[in-house]
């Protein structure tokens, strides 16, 4: 078997096609083929070392893929042999093959294919707990999501128009303003040729935004936080662009009694009834056609590092997977 390896932190060239043993499956674990794994920019952070690895290096990188149980340890009675699952997290998705906790697992509904549920479990979960825990969007809200055309941002696009609000998005180019637009956005600005904070004015007769949903970071602020209303959210849940750098919290009084929060996906889903119920909300809206799933890329596992180059470079959109 095969995975990628991560010995040292650094760019793209970091992440190693070696070979991989894989014991069996523990009490509690399984042992899944992988059918596809998604990409996203968090197995930069882990590469880089922005993110500290949970059990050091090397380090197999990678939180969200969908496979085939192919063995099952002592103790598990939700899965057996050949069920078709998914996950996000724990890390270690860049592999053939690989052991897992049964309860971070959830079964793939018939009718969701394994490479789609794959690039868009940490996303699609990650825009539900945005657009329904952290903020519970309501009709008549105005959200602002920057990096509108990536993964998470074609998923919340078509989300949140459902759910009755007015999306507004960012992006960097015409040709994902245009795929932003085809995915639920009634508002898209193009940050390199206008001003975000006055197009949102603009559009918000002055008012605000609701809510802002900010995965970039530093080239955000503290725009983002000018674009919200009175006692409005800022959720920063990334860092694209890099760090934010450390601020003084009165700003958040002199721009209007301000909300920020700074969440993850895995603490919303750490518990087996808030997973479950997370996963199953995205299948449904999926599998009723409300939000549509486009694999925009795939890479042969073996590329990651061609893969994490596109991504880095900004010339992904929508999902990506990398297939072993």
């Amino acid at each position: 078997m095969k995975a990628i390896l991560v010995s040292k932190h650094g760019g793209p060239e970091a992440l190693e096609w070696c070979d991989y043993s894989v014991g069996n499956p523990g009490p509690g674990e399984v042992r899944i083929r992988q059918e596809a794994v998604g990409l996203n920019f968090l197995d930069v952070y882990f590469r880089t070392g922005l993110y500290p690895a949970p059990n050091g290096l090397p380090l197999v990188p990678g939180n969200e893929g969908a496979g085939v149980v192919t063995e099952v340890g002592e103790g598990v009675t939700l899965f057996k042999e050949g069920d078709r699952i998914a996950y996000a997290g724990p890390i270690g998705a860049y592999a053939q093959e690989r052991v897992i906790a049964a309860d971070k697992i959830v079964k793939v509904p018939d009718g969701i294919e394994l490479d789609v549920a794959a690039s868009m479990m940490l996303k699609g979960m990650t825009a539900e707990y945005l657009l329904r825990r952290t903020y519970d969007v309501k009709p008549g809200d105005t959200i602002l999501y920057h990096a509108a055309a990536g993964g998470v941002g074609l998923i919340i696009g078509q989300w949140a128009k459902a759910l009755g609000a007015t999306v507004i998005g960012t992006v960097g180019s015409q040709e994902k303003a245009d795929l932003a637009a085809a995915n639920g956005y009634d508002h898209v600005i193009n940050y390199r040729t206008e001003d975000f904070v006055e197009r949102v004015r603009e559009i918000t007769g002055g008012k605000g935004a609701d809510v802002v949903y900010d995965s970039v970071g530093k080239d955000t602020f503290p725009g983002s936080l000018d674009c919200l209303k009175p006692r409005g959210l800022w959720a920063s849940f990334g860092q694209s662009s890099g760090p934010i750098e450390p601020f003084n919290i009165g700003i958040l009084a002199q721009k209007g009694s301000l909300f920020v929060t700074r969440p993850t996906l895995f603490t919303y889903i750490a518990s087996r009834p808030e997973l479950e119920a997370s996963s199953s909300a995205l299948f449904d809206v999926v599998s009723r056609g409300v939000v549509k799933i486009e694999i925009n890329q795939r890479y042969p596992l073996a590329e990651a590092a061609r893969a994490h180059t596109d991504l880095e470079g900004r010339k992904t959109t929508g999902t990506t997977v990398l297939l072993p």
